[in-house]
Order: structure tokens, then sequence, then C-alpha cells
């Protein structure tokens, strides 16, 4: 009696068991960083269409991204990380290091879908021992913004390259009316970073030598620093940051900045509360949107580069790996236009078409509304030749450090700003170039 009981009990336990593992393939988490509500929705419809396509339920979990950190740590040290985690390529390196990612799952997503159908610059900054610690998803390439109407009033060229750039420089300026290029210059903003991160990957400065070892003590960086303090004498004095150069460009007081493409909705005049100067001035909606330049890859003397911010979906370790993959290629197929029309202006597909259409995505995006008050295709303010090359950039981002495996080095210097701090000490005067880059090499190496 005792026996059959036993017999039967365990055939009930393994049916029960058999139903939970079925049910776990059945739903993956995914956690996300865009947490705004409308963005939740979104998630949550992208969802729903994977779950009537396979079966598998999606738990869109939204997790702020100051807290990311934090959460992966934790679960990490719970083994309870969610399947798929949508992150900045700030963490993906040190993470797959860290062993929370998942890279074989990543780099199979990647060459499901194609390798040669992502950007070259996003696969690069992810690349990890033979593969990818995770897979690209979207991003922005930082852009050069320059007054077309005043280039071509005094016949200047496109400041695509240094020598163009000062020139155009010292010829729009003309304070207080307008200032020649406003740089970034405020040592506590991550901005600043980013900015003189761009114009030193211009010229050839890596964070890294040949042999693998931190060297930011160059010939490139001192040039670097030099080209950088000259920009400086056509900015406004102050602690400068992307609040007030966005606000200058758009009350037509700045001749050129750099900036993310999230300022193309403002631009535009689709919101109402960022009032566009020149517009108002001209009586025509528009007007500087039609009247700006974007340049995305500037030439140094001793390079080029465009600097390039990527989001990635990451494969974890305690991931249902198969129902996991399916997920992200799914994200990144079917339901990718819808994934990028959160925030049209600032998620360019980093996966520009398919193996059988090389473009489709692309030219998706280039009809997505943005805008906030009012929306309007990206096409029509500024034409398919200024989007194709703003989308042109993806190929070629850039970023220190990320391909040469110094992802969690890059972390700590963004998270110190040890160079803006000590880039503001030589643009006022305290410091040379020469001691400016001795002292970003030493502050580096003190971070490893």
């Amino acid at each position: 009696m005792k026996k059959g009981l036993l017999a039967l009990l365990m055939v009930l336990f393994m049916f029960v068991s058999e139903i939970f593992a079925l049910g776990g393939e059945k739903e993956i988490t995914f956690w996300t960083t865009e947490v705004e509500k409308d963005r939740v929705g979104i998630q949550k419809e992208i969802a729903a269409e994977f779950t009537q396509k396979t079966g598998i339920n999606v738990r869109v979990i939204p997790v702020e991204e100051n807290l990311l950190v934090e959460r992966v740590t934790a679960a990490y040290a719970a083994r309870s990380l969610p399947d798929v985690v949508f992150h900045p390529i700030d963490f993906t390196i040190g993470w797959a290091e860290a062993g929370i990612l998942d890279h074989v799952s990543s780099t199979d997503v990647v060459m499901t879908l194609g390798r040669e159908t992502f950007g070259t610059g996003p696969l690069n900054l992810a690349r990890f021992k033979d593969g990818y610690a995770a897979v690209p998803a979207d991003g922005w390439g930082q852009l050069l913004l320059y007054r077309k109407d005043l280039f071509e009033k005094k016949t200047l060229p496109v400041p695509d390259r240094w020598e163009a750039i000062l020139k155009a420089s010292q010829a729009l300026h003309s304070p207080p009316l307008i200032w020649g290029f406003e740089v970034a210059t405020d040592p506590g903003q991550t901005y600043t970073q980013q900015v003189f991160e761009h114009f030193a990957l211009s010229n050839g400065v890596k964070l890294t030598d040949s042999s693998g070892q931190v060297n930011l003590n160059t010939p490139e960086m001192v040039e670097t620093l030099e080209f950088y303090k000259k920009l400086s004498a056509y900015t406004p004095p102050g602690n400068l940051y992307w609040l007030h150069t966005r606000m200058d460009y758009l009350s037509g007081r700045a001749a050129m900045i750099v900036w993310s493409p999230f300022i193309l909705d403002e631009l535009s005049g689709l919101r109402r509360d960022q009032p566009v100067v020149p517009d108002i001035a001209k009586g025509e909606p528009g007007f500087l949107a039609r009247h700006t330049g974007f340049v995305t890859t500037i030439h140094g003397p001793r390079g080029r580069a465009q600097y390039g911010q990527i989001n990635y979906f990451g494969i974890t370790r305690d991931a249902n790996k198969e129902a996991a993959k399916q997920w992200v290629e799914f994200l990144l197929s079917e339901g990718y236009l819808k994934w990028l029309s959160m925030a049209a202006e600032g998620k360019l597909p980093v996966r520009p078409g398919t193996k059988e259409d090389p473009e489709k995505f692309t030219k998706g995006w280039m009809e997505l509304e943005f805008g906030v008050t009012t929306r309007a295709k990206i096409s029509r303010f500024y034409g398919a030749d200024v989007v194709k090359t703003i989308m042109a950039g993806v190929e070629s981002f850039d970023r220190w450090g990320f391909s040469e495996g110094k992802g969690a080095l890059v972390s700590k210097i963004y998270g110190t700003k040890v160079i803006p701090e000590i880039l503001k000490k030589f643009l006022d005067g305290e410091i040379t170039a020469q001691e400016a880059a001795q002292r970003m090499n030493a502050r580096v190496r003190e971070l490893q």
C-alpha cells in the first residue's frame, strides 16, 4: 500500500514538474530601460505580437537606467536574472566579463539574422572573445550641426574637417549676437566627455596602445587638447553643457554645436516649450531645420570618427536561451520598426535591413513620426538626403576602449568624469596641454 502510494506521488510530482517546466519555457522576462508609459505600452504590444506568433509570453519589466546596475547585480547574486535585458553599451562588456551575459547566445542571434545586416561599428563595440557580448538594438550618432545659410553667405566649406571647423568658427564669430562654435566645457557633465571624445577619436586618440596598455599621453592627445582650446575661444564663457548649446542654437546664437539626434524634434519646432527663434524671426516655420547641415564623421589630422551611443539586447546567463533568442530575433525583425517608433529621432536602426532587403529598416525609419506636441515624419523636415547622411554614420560609430575589451574601465571613466575635470583645468589655463595629457593618462590608469 505504501509502495503504491509512493509510486503515485512520484508520478504526480513528475507530472507537475513537467507542467512547470513547460510553463517556464512558455514565459520569459524582459527588462527594459524604456520606462515611459507610452513606450512601455508599445513594448507590450510587440510582446503580444510575439506571443501570438510563438506561444511564448513575455513579461515586460521597466527598470530605471540609474538603477539598472544595482538591479542586475542583485539578480545575478540571486541567480534570478531576466532572460533579456535592454541596456547601453556602457555596461555590455563589463557584464560579459562578469558572466552576467551569455555571449554565445547573442552571437547565435547575430549570425542567424546575418552579421552583414548590422552596422559594423555597433558590432565591433560589443565584440567579446570569439563573438559578441550582446546584440545591437538601436542608437544615435553624435552630430555636428551648422548653419548652412550662414556658411553659404560666406562661401565656407562643410565643417567636416578640423581646419574647416576652425576657419568657419572664426569667420562666423560675432558675440554676443552669435558664437562661432559652442563646445562643452562643464567638468561635471557627461556631455563634455562625449564631445571631447568625439574630437579625440577623430584624431586617432585611442584609450590603449598596441600592447593593450592605457596610453592617453600621446602627441595625438596633445594635438586634440590644443585644437579643443582653440574652439573654446569661440564659445561663451562659463561651464557650458547640453542645455546651453541646444538653447543657443535654437535661439540663433550659435553657428555650430555638437549634439545627438534627439535635438531633431526641437529643431523642427514640434515642441511648444522649445521656441525656435530664427523661425519666428523669419516668419517661416521650419526655417532653422531647413537651413541646418549635419556632419556625422569628423576628420582630424590623424584620423576620422563619429562618436556613437549604442543600446543592446543582452541574453543573460540565467535565460531560457532558445526562447530568449527567439524574442531578440523578433525584436530585430517583425517588431523592429515598432520598437524604433518609441523615439524615432534618437533610435536609429543599427540593423539597416535584412538579407533579402538590405535597406528595409532604414527606409521604414525614414517614414516614422517624431515630435511631442506635434508629430511629423522625419523625412518631411530634413529630406531623404539628410536622413541618409545621419543614418550612414551608424556603420562607423566609434568609442574609446570597447573594442579593446576595456568596457568596464570606460564605465569608470564616465562615472568619475576625470577627463572633463582635467580638460577644464587646461581650458582655464591652469595646466599645459602636455600636463593635461599626462594627468589624464595617470588618472585613468589608476581606475583600472
